[in-house]
C-alpha cells in the first residue's frame, strides 16, 4: 500500500541516513575523514569571518564608511570555500561592484544577522535586500548566495541551503521539505526546523552546530558520496 510505504520510508529513512554518514566516517562528528573533507573548511571560514568580519568589527566598518571593505572581506572569505559554484561567485562580486551595491550589502548583511527584530522579518528583509543587488548575467537572489553568509558568521543558528543536494537529503531522511525555488521565509523556516529534527536524532553523535548537520545531510543528497 502506498500509505505504508510511506510510512517506512519516514521510520527507516533516518536510521539509513545514519548508516550512510557512519560508513564514510565510522567516528562520526569526530572522525578525522570527516573533519578534513567536511567540517575542516567550514570551520576555519566561521573562524576568519569571527576575525575579520565579526560584529563589532562589522559595525566599526560602517561607521567609517568602509561598506566596500565589508563586502570584500566578505566575499573574500567565502571565496576560500566550496560552497558556491563558480557563477554564484561572480554573480555576487558584481554585485558589489558599486558603491551603491557594497552598501546595501554591507547594512542589509549586518541588519539579517543582528537586528532586533525577529527571524522572519530580519530574513525576509535580507531577500529584499540581495533581490535588490546589481545585477549582470546571473540573478543574485538565489538560495545559497541568501543563505551563506548566515552560516559562516553564525553556524549554530543558520543553515545553509543548496537545493538539489538538500531536496535530495531531505527525500531520503523521509522529511517532507516545504521548498519553493525564489527564497522565502515559510521555505527557510521548515529548513531550519528540518536541521533541528536531525540534530535530535543524531543527538548521541553529538553535531556541534549548523555545519555537522549541513556536513550530514550533503552526505546523504549528493553524488559525492555515492555508495
Amino acid at each position: 500500500m502506498p500509505g505504508a510505504t510511506a510510512a517506512r520510508k519516514v521510520s527507516t529513512g533516518p536510521t539509513r541516513c545514519r548508516k550512510k554518514f557512519l560508513r564514510f566516517f565510522p567516528k562520526g562528528f569526530q572522525d578525522p575523514k570527516y573533519v578534513e573533507w567536511e567540517r575542516g573548511y567550514k570551520w576555519e571560514a566561521h573562524e576568519r569571518w569571527r576575525e575579520l568580519l565579526g560584529r563589532e568589527v562589522h559595525r566599526e566598518l560602517m561607521a567609517d564608511g568602509e561598506y566596500a571593505e565589508v563586502a570584500r572581506r566578505a566575499v573574500t572569505i567565502e571565496s576560500r570555500t566550496n560552497l558556491l559554484f563558480s557563477f554564484e561567485k561572480m554573480a555576487l562580486r558584481d554585485a558589489v561592484k558599486t558603491s551603491q551595491g557594497a552598501r546595501a550589502f554591507a547594512e542589509g548583511l549586518f541588519d539579517f544577522l543582528y537586528a532586533k527584530a525577529t527571524d522572519r522579518a530580519r530574513f525576509e528583509r535580507w531577500c529584499e535586500v540581495v533581490g535588490q543587488l546589481p545585477r549582470r548575467q546571473t540573478r543574485v537572489l538565489t538560495w545559497p548566495l541568501v543563505t551563506v553568509f548566515g552560516f559562516l558568521a553564525l553556524p549554530d543558528q543558520h543553515f545553509f541551503l543548496k537545493p538539489m543536494v538538500t531536496r535530495t537529503a531531505a527525500r531520503e531522511y523521509g522529511y517532507d521539505f516545504q521548498y519553493r525555488s525564489r527564497p522565502n521565509w515559510e521555505t527557510y523556516s521548515d529548513l531550519l526546523a528540518f536541521a533541528a529534527r536531525v540534530a535530535r536524532d543524531l543527538s548521541d553523535l553529538r553535531p556541534r552546530d549548523m555545519i555537522d548537520v549541513q556536513s550530514f545531510l550533503w552526505v546523504q543528497g549528493s553524488d559525492e558520496y555515492e555508495e
